[in-house]
């Protein structure tokens, strides 16, 4: 049957054809929305930086880690999303491809509303727990309310976008966080310059623009004219999908709130300096590494679509091509891009702290320990991404929590302990990449036998008459 012009344009047929260009031509579209996600929480930092004082600058950057510990477990179910709705794309199950889309979007906007309640009712005890420094504690705790009443439109974009994805579509999203992204910038520079509005006020852009960019991927799936269409009065919680959902995604958030709680007891050993500098070179460095993270990031996104319809659709092969590229890819995405901004490090730190020689070098030696090795992150996460695809989401889950997480815990409590530096803490990054990604392979090894055999089997059978089951 032919597909509707509508989404000849934009869907992408993983499941035939050469594979390097296409994993390519999905990922590009991937880096640049990341980017520009990236730019917005960018932006904020430059503006205050410049505009509202080192404390701002502290008081928006030191809230990452404490956000992403909150906001991880429902962006896990969006994994859970993509891998199921790709999925049944692979084997052509379009009527649980719409009950899929319809039960997500339900979900994403019940997730936000519990995120924005619990964000603005715990936000400055939160922000006590991580030992934020008394100087900022006051304007973060402004900046995690405003931030958290975005949630509903943070999430519904999110699982949008996942849904788009599963159907090879990253270039829609691209468009719509472009448009966002333009808005969050002009806003920004609107309520901190002249109305002087500081943390709030860029928490205010950002907010904004992603209600804009939530609207934008609804309308897109409002419009389809395929099996992603969504009518927003037949929303519903289908039992089944919840199911298969949360069978990826549940262990998926898990995974992404510990590595975050993990960051949040680094955060608070950062805080734990009592120095401004140090907080402050720390949140600029970060904000530097997210967009080499970008890069490598959209390879695990492209690994974890492809594995899941081309294992649908039972092409085994495809499956080990599309790792053995996509790690290709991510490797030499790491070491250059990582290497270049250690090398630019000191131009890009001034960007955030302008004349502030100590916030630079701070930023700087955060810099050199992180992104010179972060190459083996991006190894990490492409193993994560087929283990994923191939519907194995606790083995990644407990191996992260043990190799990663359990690593970076120890580390804080007995070597950082005898050698109190932000160096020491520094280190531990690319120690625990470098072992759990060499467990992750170790497993994937060990599970790729079983499930080829059973997914053959369940195509064996359904050529045979039968259906197979989800």
């Amino acid at each position: 049957m032919d597909q509707p012009k509508q989404r000849q344009g934009y869907s992408m047929d993983m499941v035939h054809g050469p594979l390097a260009g296409k994993l390519l031509l999905f990922a590009l579209p991937l880096m640049l929305s990341s980017l520009l996600q990236l730019l917005f929480n960018a932006a904020d930092v430059v503006v205050v930086g410049r505009y509202a004082g080192e404390e701002a600058l502290a008081a928006v950057g030191s809230n990452t880690s404490l956000i992403n510990l909150l906001v991880n477990i429902f962006i896990g179910f969006s994994v859970g999303t993509n891998v199921t709705v790709a999925r049944d794309i692979g084997a052509g199950r379009e009527d649980d491809v719409r009950k899929s889309v319809h039960t997500s979007i339900t979900l994403s906007l019940l997730s936000g509303l519990a995120l924005a309640l619990m964000g603005n009712l715990l936000a400055r005890q939160l922000l006590e727990w991580t030992s934020s420094p008394e100087d900022v504690i006051g304007l973060s705790t402004i900046y995690l309310r405003v931030y958290f009443c975005g949630m509903p439109a943070n999430m519904l974009y999110n699982f949008g976008a996942a849904i788009l994805r599963a159907q090879g579509d990253t270039r829609r999203p691209l468009y719509f966080l472009t448009i966002a992204g333009v808005t969050n910038v002009l806003l920004n520079l609107l309520f901190v310059i002249p109305l002087h509005m500081s943390v709030a006020g860029v928490a205010l852009a950002t907010i904004i623009s992603q209600y804009i960019s939530a609207a934008l991927v609804l309308l897109c799936l409002m419009r389809d004219q395929g099996p992603l269409h969504l009518d927003i009065h037949a929303l519903t919680l289908d039992k089944r999908v919840i199911r298969r959902i949360c069978q990826v995604g549940l262990p998926a958030g898990f995974q992404g709130m510990v590595f975050s709680l993990s960051n949040v007891v680094i955060q608070s050993s950062i805080n734990s300096f009592n120095s401004t500098a140090i907080v402050a070179g720390s949140s600029a460095s970060a904000n530097i590494e997210g967009f080499v993270y970008a890069g490598m990031n959209a390879l695990y996104q492209t690994n974890l679509t492809f594995t899941s319809q081309n294992y649908g659709a039972g092409e085994c092969k495809r499956v080990d091509k599309t790792l053995l590229l996509c790690q290709g890819y991510v490797i030499l995405i790491g070491l250059v891009l990582g290497n270049l901004v250690v090398y630019f490090g000191h131009t890009l730190a001034a960007i955030y702290a302008p004349g502030k020689e100590a916030v630079i070098q701070e930023a700087m030696l955060r810099l050199r320990y992180v992104c010179s090795l972060y190459f083996l992150c991006g190894i990490m996460d492409t193993m994560v991404g087929v283990l994923r695809g191939l519907g194995y989401s606790v083995v990644p889950m407990i191996v992260s929590m043990v190799g990663a997480c359990g690593t970076r815990l120890v580390w804080v409590a007995t070597v950082f302990q005898v050698y109190h530096t932000p160096t020491v803490l520094y280190i531990s990054y690319p120690v625990s990449w470098f072992i759990t990604a060499a467990t992750h392979i170790l497993f994937f090894f060990f599970i790729r036998k079983h499930a080829y055999a059973k997914v053959k089997g369940l195509h064996a059978i359904n050529s045979g008459g039968a259906t197979p089951a989800a």
